[in-house]
């Protein structure tokens, strides 16, 4: 869920509301550039500020919230997303996947992304990246491996969006879930328990 400029201003103390109000409008400037201006070089302002966002906004949820709302309003093209999260700093790459449902990209440009981050073991990014997007854009295959991913990293499952609707009736991920959850027994080590109520609903009808 995209936080909004007032919500976040209200969380800020004044000097880091005073650079949010100006970040976004760098932001606003980038995505509805002046015809008549000369073209300008070198890297955005916008794109500055979403890396000072940390040092500027106070505390990470704050930031992280900062950087969401101005990938929103300055709407980049993909080498610009791309460039961003290849880039960044891993709160920086958090934000680019959290932003993907509210960006104009093509399944081309934001999947690479995804999976980028599903091949991580940082959980932080394997949980922002089974949100929305994910639901929306992976297939059947990719999708079950980002669940058993979710599963064996410790990620909740409540991190994955659209859980229910696209796991119903899966019999392909219900095998795949059994087996792992042998595996884990034969190991000796605990079955997690969010296993068990994806496992029922793969049993329910599609």
């Amino acid at each position: 869920m995209l936080i909004t400029r007032e919500e976040l201003l209200a969380r800020l103390r004044p000097e880091g509301a005073a650079w949010l109000d100006a970040a976004l409008a760098d932001a606003r400037d980038a995505a509805h550039p002046d015809p008549a201006a000369p073209p300008r070089r070198g890297v955005p302002a916008w794109e500055l500020r979403f890396a000072s966002a940390g040092r500027e906004c106070g505390f990470p949820e704050a930031a992280e919230a900062a950087r969401v709302l101005l990938l929103h309003t300055a709407r980049p093209e993909a080498t610009a997303v791309t460039r961003l999260y290849q880039r960044g700093t891993g709160a920086e790459r958090r934000a680019v996947l959290l932003a993907l449902p509210h960006l104009p990209l093509t399944p081309d440009a934001g999947v690479p992304l995804i999976e980028d981050a599903l091949r991580t073991n940082d959980t932080r990014l394997v949980a922002a990246a089974v949100g929305p997007y994910a639901a929306a854009h992976l297939d059947a295959h990719a999708w079950r491996h980002a669940v058993l991913k979710c599963l064996f990293t410790g990620v909740p499952l409540a991190a994955v969006a659209d859980l229910a609707d696209r796991a119903r009736g899966d019999a392909e991920l219900a095998r795949m879930l059994m087996d792992f959850a042998a595996e884990r027994t034969a190991a000796g080590r605990p079955v997690p328990d969010d296993l068990h109520h994806l496992l029922a609903l793969t049993a329910k009808e599609a």
